[in-house]
């Protein structure tokens, strides 16, 4: 199994020390995970400002890389928080910056602000949330294209009091797997749906299948995992979801190139 999504305390959001995941990784019996710690520039919630130490962070990639290539393959990430103009040009240099292995881009934020606040969310009703962040989703895919898989496609759910009926917002989302698959681009499964008691796992069953429907191919799974505890969470639970699909591959990365594994 592979987690490809994973955070320390290098993350605004996680405490984690680094080398408590990594060993959790091995514990459980993993194959291959990537440390994906948040970078999101121009992020709109002062408590979680969601800058990255750059020096230090790439300096643990590399110690970690080398200290446990003996007893699992660890690929150095990041999770680049996306939003249309200035803050994807910082995305842009910060993935050229680096030999990253692997990038997720990922919508955290709408219309400039952080989907999980109130200025998000009072000013709309669920049906203007989730289709204002598709809308801004689309334009952040469009505007920066250096990264590797799109991240927890239905972020919004996380936040909403309700989720509309499908109608309001699978067009949207149609045009940003198109986009995806046109520039070659992945998506996730995300098993921290599972954590959060969601209705609907992310991404949902039918975004998956419209996704493989579509002829997309690259499909990563990750836990979401900001503690030792929680590594590895639910991806059996994933490898169900691509059976169900009719994907049979799972996705890993080296050098920003991936690799289809067939599914066991």
């Amino acid at each position: 199994m592979y987690d490809y999504h994973l955070h320390t305390a290098f993350s605004a959001d996680s405490d984690a020390d680094p080398d408590d995941i990594i060993n959790a990784a091995i514990h459980k019996g993993l194959e291959e995970i990537a440390l994906t710690d948040h970078y999101d520039p121009m992020y709109r919630d002062p408590d979680f400002p969601f800058e990255l130490d750059f020096t230090g962070y790439t300096e643990m990639l590399g110690r970690v890389t080398a200290q446990y290539k003996d007893e699992i393959t660890i690929k150095k990430g990041i999770e680049l928080g996306m939003q249309p103009g200035a803050p994807n040009r910082i995305c842009a240099e910060t993935a050229a910056a680096f030999p990253f292995d692997f990038i997720i881009g990922s919508v955290h934020c709408a219309r400039g602000v952080s989907l999980d606040t109130p200025d998000y969310l009072a000013p709309r009703t669920p049906e203007q949330a989730v289709t204002d962040y598709y809308d801004d989703m689309l334009a952040a895919i469009t505007d920066f294209t250096d990264f590797d898989v799109l991240g927890h496609i239905n972020y919004v759910e996380r936040y909403i009091e309700r989720i509309p009926d499908e109608t309001v917002y699978m067009n949207r989302i149609e045009q940003i797997l198109k986009k995806l698959i046109e520039l070659g681009k992945g998506i996730e499964i995300n098993t921290s749906s599972y954590r959060y008691g969601l209705k609907d796992t992310t991404p949902t069953m039918p975004i998956l299948k419209l996704y493989k429907k579509l002829g997309g191919e690259i499909v990563t799974t990750g836990s979401d995992a900001h503690k030792a505890a929680d590594v590895g969470d639910h991806l059996e639970a994933a490898g169900h979801m691509l059976r169900e699909a009719g994907i049979d591959y799972i996705a890993t990365y080296k050098n920003r190139k991936p690799t289809l594994h067939k599914l066991k």
